[in-house]
């Protein structure tokens, strides 16, 4: 297995809008790529040195980590760049581009105490190092016949160990022509990485660069060099997540071939005018949970709100609660990110679905959109439940979270009100008429949301059916039957109440919400802000049952508002 790197230059052409650029390559060509098991990372670097920006001396850099060359002749890999696999926009986009492209093999690598790398880094905490972003040097060089062992030992024994003492030095990398593709002329390649531009540029590599063995190795080993300086500008991630390409009035919408990829500028999201993109994660047990991304799209580190479902719905239920939460101007300083939670399509994976399992999968959620720490959390019912443990198990990937409408121990019915659930989906056998799949149908729809809705609510229904509780209906009948029931399973057995009294608010600030017509909750919710170590914040929305962001958006966005201003 030998590691190595993809290395790609880029100069768009004149014809080609920046906005599309940058959504393809941040939103859909490089997270493609990440979602390959062997490419381990994958950055965007911008060139600062004043040669200009031409086809010649091009102004974008891509690096990929690759673990194994090997795979980039396989077909997983080469599948991406086939015609036939390919989007319409990416054909069109990478024809008003210059592209060069380039295979190498690792060789080497010396790094200073404590480096950090780039991938372990948020955008912004790169930045603030030195209070810049992180400089990339990029040398090649090609040798003169039977030169290499000079140039290595001149790199290794000199060479290597004066740049560790440049200040703002952090790591240097060496490559050469990878043999999976051998060319023509075998090209050594040398990554530095600095703090800032103070260090390429400083006394110390102009001494470094003037001593006697430096000059002969330049005089009659090297018979070609190329130097670029590039700044740090975009880190790739699995999942798509760059907003602020999708704002300019040049955006269009894209949909991937699959049709599993969104991009949506503010014309095709008229309730917020805010754009969104939809895409999924797959889990480290091979689960895809779906999501989707709105709001700030000035800031690409903007606080993020996630949220999460009960069990039966689909994300839809927060639309009307989103709406009324970016109605107010000082609420699109946030992100909001939510997704269908494991149990809402069919493979739900090998293990049993618990709620330890779905908070691994808002981590993954987390970490895949490169977000190290939440704003909040906030969930209903079995996301209440999802949200309360999350915030227990890693307090660190959070700075707050309410709990709507849930439980802090499974009641002992559970297993047995949910088995009956299960049996009357079953009994009546319902069928998408596309895809074949068992759904959970009309009537368990119907009774639980009537369950779930006020009087009230439930009976304002809109005309046809088509308003709140009805589209709830919606969700609930074409839930996947087999998802249904493997994802009830978490609701089967769990208890919190122990870690609840170690939670002494110093992790982050809580909050329980309910419907004030929920049945005994009520009551439960009260006793758990008892049950929290540091104490907790207690919100009850008149007019609402199960799901008071949907039957009571408004006020939910209200106090989820004002929650989130006190969290720091």
């Amino acid at each position: 297995m030998a590691p190595g790197l993809l290395y790609v230059t880029m100069q768009p052409g004149p014809s080609l809008p920046p906005a599309q650029f940058h959504d393809w390559y941040n939103n859909e060509h490089g997270p493609t790529r990440l979602r390959l098991p062997f490419i381990t990372n994958g950055f965007r670097f911008r060139t600062t040195d004043t040669s200009g920006s031409n086809p010649t001396s091009p102004e974008w850099l891509a690096i990929y980590d690759v673990t194994d060359m090997a795979e980039m002749k396989r077909e997983p890999y080469l599948r991406l760049r086939r015609d036939d696999v390919k989007s319409t926009r990416e054909k069109e986009t990478m024809a008003q581009i210059a592209i060069e492209r380039k295979l190498f093999d690792f060789v080497e690598s010396r790094e200073c105490e404590g480096y950090v790398p780039l991938e372990a880094m948020s955008e912004a905490a790169a930045e603030a190092q030195g209070k810049e972003k992180r400089v990339l040097v990029a040398i090649t060089q090609t040798l003169h016949a039977d030169q290499e062992e000079e140039f290595n030992n001149w790199y290794r024994t000199e060479h290597l160990p004066l740049l560790s003492k440049v200040p703002g030095w952090l790591r240097t990398r060496r490559f050469v022509s990878s043999a999976v593709e051998p060319t023509e002329t075998k090209e050594y390649l040398s990554l530095h990485e600095y703090v800032s531009h103070e260090g390429p540029s400083g006394p110390e590599i102009q001494a470094m660069n003037a001593t006697p063995w430096r000059e002969r190795v330049m005089s009659t080993v090297v018979r070609g060099r190329s130097r670029r300086v590039y700044e740090h500008y975009y880190t790739f991630g699995p999942a798509p997540r760059d907003l602020s390409s999708l704002s300019t009035e040049t955006a269009i919408p894209f949909t991937s071939p699959d049709g599993l990829t969104k991009a949506l500028p503010p014309s095709a999201t008229p309730t917020t005018s805010l754009p969104a993109i939809e895409s999924y994660i797959t889990t480290a047990d091979n689960v895809r949970i779906p999501y989707r991304l709105e709001g700030n799209t000035t800031d690409p580190h903007a606080p993020l709100l996630l949220l999460s479902n009960s069990i039966l719905t689909h994300h839809a239920i927060w639309t009307d609660f989103i709406t009324a939460f970016f109605a107010k101007p000082q609420n699109r300083q946030y992100r909001i990110l939510r997704y269908l939670t494991r149990g809402r399509a069919r493979d739900c994976g090998e293990k049993p679905v618990t709620l330890d399992v779905l908070a691994e999968d808002i981590i993954a959620l987390l970490d895949a959109l490169r977000v190290p720490r939440a704003k909040a959390l906030v969930g209903v019912s079995l996301g209440g439940a999802t949200v309360l443990n999350t915030s227990l198990k890693y307090p660190g990937r959070t700075a707050g979270f309410v709990a709507c409408d849930t439980n802090p121990v499974a009641p002992a019915a559970n297993r047995k009100a949910w088995g009956e659930r299960i049996q009357m989906a079953e009994g009546e056998g319902m069928v998408d008429k596309v895809s074949g799949e068992r759904l959970v149908g009309e009537r368990l729809a119907e009774v639980t949301v009537k369950r779930w809705f006020t009087e009230e609510g439930y009976g304002d229904d809109g005309v046809g059916g088509k308003g709140r509780a009805g589209r709830v209906r919606e969700m609930v009948r074409d839930n996947s039957l087999e998802g249904f029931r493997r994802g009830v399973e978490a609701l089967f057995q769990y208890d919190l109440r122990e870690e609840m009294k170690g939670y002494d608010g110093t992790e982050g600030r809580a909050a329980f919400l309910v419907g004030k017509e929920d049945g005994v909750l009520p009551k439960t919710m009260r006793e758990m802000v008892g049950m929290m170590g540091g104490g907790a914040e207690f919100f009850e929305v008149e007019g609402a049952g199960h799901l008071p962001m949907v039957e009571r958006p408004e006020r939910v966005a209200e106090v989820i508002g004002g929650f989130l201003e006190g969290v720091k």
